[in-house]
């Protein structure tokens, strides 16, 4: 707990045995709750997770593999169901530092922002991610600012991050992208609720760990960007068509990330 504040964190595993208790052993004190969710592994990654002996540590496990999207999904309606106040995601892999944890939730508990995503592009550790990764990053952070609305968004892929319960309360869950794609679907969902987005710098970690990304998951990507600024056109154009009333007080628009 952080002042009054509830955190949990969501840790969504596939096939993590050698990795989630790395990521587990890590974990911050004042972090409340840990919600692993299985996403139907082949491996022991519930067991490992388990044998931490953490007591925060409660693991979900899917019956068949639904995506990384799909756990987060799950994980976000258990820490709500636990009373969580900010839900933040570190991935099983070992590949978020949990030193960047407190940073990351600042926005949140100050009510700066409703969404604070880990931006490792603007790190000066940047370079220690492979050249590859920051050139379609970028790329794909240039797309998704512009089909969302934060004009500033930075590392649209980076799955490190912090969300309030009440933004989460406003998002449609069960129609978020179930896998690869999913940070850009959500991006879209926030950017239609007019939720505050800011990014957060966060250190790049690559040690032994394997990458899932293949180049059918950007051509997915590029679809879902397709998709969320069609989404949000579609909503602007309704605004517009609607009678307008008093303006609604206290509506926060999509920000520039920063």
């Amino acid at each position: 707990m952080i002042g009054r504040a509830r955190v949990a964190v969501i840790v969504p595993a596939r096939d993590e045995e050698r990795l989630v208790a790395r990521t587990l052993s890590a974990m911050p004190a004042f972090v409340d709750a840990i919600v692993v969710v299985d996403d139907a592994s082949r491996d022991a990654t519930s067991a490992a997770a388990l044998a931490v002996g953490d007591p925060r540590v409660r693991v979900v496990r899917h019956a068949v593999n639904r995506g990384v999207g799909a756990a987060i999904a799950t994980g976000y309606r258990e820490a709500l169901a636990l009373g969580a106040d900010v839900l933040a995601v570190m991935a099983g892999d070992a590949q978020m530092h949990p030193d960047d944890l407190p940073a990351l939730l600042a926005p949140v508990l100050l009510g700066a922002a409703d969404y604070a995503k880990g931006d490792r592009l603007g790190h000066p550790a940047r370079r220690e991610m492979p050249l590859l990764r920051r050139v379609v990053g970028r790329a794909l952070s240039w797309l998704t600012a512009r089909a969302t609305g934060f004009s500033s968004l930075s590392d649209s892929q980076c799955g490190y991050t912090a969300l309030s319960a009440r933004a989460a309360s406003r998002l449609d869950l069960d129609a978020l992208w179930p896998r690869y794609g999913y940070p850009n679907d959500l991006l879209g969902q926030l950017a239609r609720a007019r939720c505050r987005v800011v990014d957060v710098p966060v250190r790049p970690v690559y040690r032994d760990e394997r990458s899932g990304l293949r180049a059918w998951h950007v051509a997915t990507i590029l679809w879902l960007i397709a998709r969320a600024a069609w989404q949000g056109r579609a909503l602007s154009r309704a605004a517009d068509d609607a009678p307008q009333l008093a303006p609604s007080v206290g509506r926060a628009g999509p920000s520039r990330a920063a």
